[in-house]
């Protein structure tokens, strides 16, 4: 009956993050396919898109992050029926994230001189360069974007996110076919013209989230008739002490990542392609846990709201171990399969390229098999997070994350990668080591705040 308590919550669960959760695979896609593209040019390129994205990553998660702070607010707002403050938070939050992703792009452009500071192979870092400006551009829009789909997804619309990503979708591979290869009027690019291709998707992405939130009557009390009058120093401050936060508990987890990215590069060409070959594969996974992650913020957000803590906890709780059920398939899908998933990503017709290639193919099906066991991890903690969105609290789990990857996950990437001869291994199982952490952590402080509700002590 306990477990039954949970279970018939995941219904209702899934239909709420189903969208969001194609919504964030649709973000993953893009990177897949141009890894996926970018590969099929060479292993050199493809470091080189994985050492500039490791960059807008950072970047991204930034931005996205912050961005959250905006779905329990308006969630809260919209249980409470108070249309006045919920217009405010989604007003003032739509300014922010966009003033963010203009203050991140310029933050990449300025920084790009640093990839020459990294220790990176030469032609990598080359390549590198002109990749970052374009892909960094395509954060403007984004971030915005971002600040919209994060107010819809607190009214409990999660499925336009979903259009708009498969839209973009679509326009990335088009323009990216026909920029990296020259087809029909345009020109032949190469590995910038999936750069190209990602930034004009995104624009397109944009542009229709607009058009979907000013054509529908749901959110017409929320958009009509805006002016800068509404944007409020006490508001922004509000949404911000939840965003910044929000967003370096994201930033910690990317950081730690990108980290990995970087010394694997100092490892060598080929421990870098293999590393964004697994790491491609662990990320597409993670946006399901992420979507969930969405849905528990909404509905401990609606719960706080009604004041019932006890349905709060139970909902929260049933997404952690729907999240647990998933990822523990996804695990031995890639003990299955990991010798076979690195074949999408290179060209193995080219005989130039076969040894390297074969070395690659061989270490990130190691790398999968690690991946397998710590995306466990990566979900529960992801969750668990949520969760602690939902109820507005940001800053002990901020420091949980801190410290799970900064004082225990990065130095063993640091330690086993460089300084062992597990190498490229080492620095994943570095990973699992902070991933498992944060799981923990969070996970128990969601059950201590979840009690202090319930008991009314908070």
């Amino acid at each position: 009956m306990t477990l039954r308590k949970y279970t018939q919550e995941f219904r209702y669960n899934f239909k709420l993050a189903y969208p969001i959760i194609l919504a964030m695979l649709g973000h993953t896609v893009v990177g897949i396919i141009d890894n996926i593209m970018v590969g099929k040019i060479g292993a050199t390129e493809l470091a080189a898109a994985s050492l500039a994205n490791s960059f807008v990553f950072i970047a991204l998660s930034v931005g996205v992050g912050f961005s959250t702070a905006i779905t329990p607010l308006i969630a809260a707002a919209d249980t409470e029926n108070d249309i006045e403050k919920g217009r405010s938070v989604f007003v003032n939050g739509v300014f922010l994230c966009t003033t963010l992703g203009v203050l991140l792009f310029l933050i990449l452009f300025f920084l790009k001189p640093f990839i020459d500071l990294m220790n990176q192979p030469k032609e990598v870092m080359i390549m590198a360069k002109p990749f970052l400006d374009i892909v960094a551009l395509s954060l403007i829009p984004l971030v915005a974007y971002q600040g919209f789909k994060q107010f819809a997804d607190g009214k409990s619309q999660t499925k336009y996110s979903m259009y708009a990503t498969i839209i973009a979708n679509l326009v990335n591979v088009l323009f990216n076919y026909f920029l990296i290869y020259g087809v029909w009027i345009f020109p032949e690019l190469g590995m910038m013209g999936a750069a190209y291709g990602t930034l004009i998707s995104r624009i397109v992405m944009l542009i229709y989230f607009v058009f979907v939130i000013y054509r529908l009557d749901i959110f017409k009390p929320y958009v009509s008739r805006i002016n800068f009058k509404e944007i409020k120093l006490s508001m922004s401050k509000y949404i911000a002490s939840i965003g910044i936060p929000s967003s370096m508990q994201s930033l910690f987890e990317v950081a730690l990542f990108t980290g990995a990215v970087w010394i694997s590069g100092m490892i060598g060409t080929t421990s870098q392609a293999a590393n964004q070959i697994a790491l491609s594969m662990a990320s597409m996974t993670f946006m399901f846990a992420s979507g969930l992650s969405v849905a528990g913020m909404i509905r401990v957000g609606n719960q706080k709201g009604l004041k019932d803590y006890v349905k709060m906890e139970t909902v929260a709780k049933s997404i952690i171990l729907m999240t647990f059920f998933l990822y523990t398939g996804f695990a031995i899908f890639f003990m299955l399969f990991h010798n076979y998933i690195p074949l999408l990503f290179l060209n193995n017709s080219d005989p130039e390229q076969a040894a390297m290639n074969a070395e690659v193919i061989q270490l990130a099906g190691k790398l999968l098999l690690i991946a397998a066991i710590f995306q466990i991890s990566d979900g529960i903690q992801v969750t668990a997070l949520g969760a602690l969105r939902g109820l507005q609290d940001v800053n002990i789990p901020m420091i949980i994350t801190f410290f799970s990857y900064w004082v225990i996950g990065f130095p063993l990437c640091i330690y086993l990668g460089l300084y062992t001869d597990l190498k490229a291994e080492g620095i994943w199982y570095g990973l699992l080591a902070g991933l498992t952490t944060a799981a923990i952590f969070s996970y128990f402080r969601f059950h201590y705040m979840a009690k202090r509700y319930i008991n009314n002590t908070i």
